[in-house]
């Protein structure tokens, strides 16, 4: 392992495949792994966004969206047997 910058580091595949528990906690904690194959970079590994931070807003659509008055009324006899894997 080299490093490239303090916030990037380069492995080797063979080193990636022997540490990966330890790499995944590095990049979990913030650091970019570059792995590379014959010395060419050939993956990246970086820590998941926070998906907490992209909760959807409700509400957002307000006053945008119409539901048919017939949404929840039963399918035409022929679209229900489509959707039930029946010929007609």
């Amino acid at each position: 392992m080299n490093d490239a910058t303090p916030a990037t580091i380069t492995v080797s595949l063979e080193d990636a495949a022997a540490g990966l528990p330890a790499l995944v906690e590095r990049a979990a904690a913030g650091e970019e792994i570059v792995i590379e194959r014959a010395g060419e970079p050939r993956a990246r590994l970086v820590a998941v966004e926070d998906p907490i931070g992209r909760r959807r807003l409700g509400g957002f659509l307000r006053g945008q969206i119409r539901i048919g008055e017939d949404f929840d009324d039963p399918l035409p006899d022929d679209i229900q047997r489509a959707f039930n894997g029946e010929s007609d």
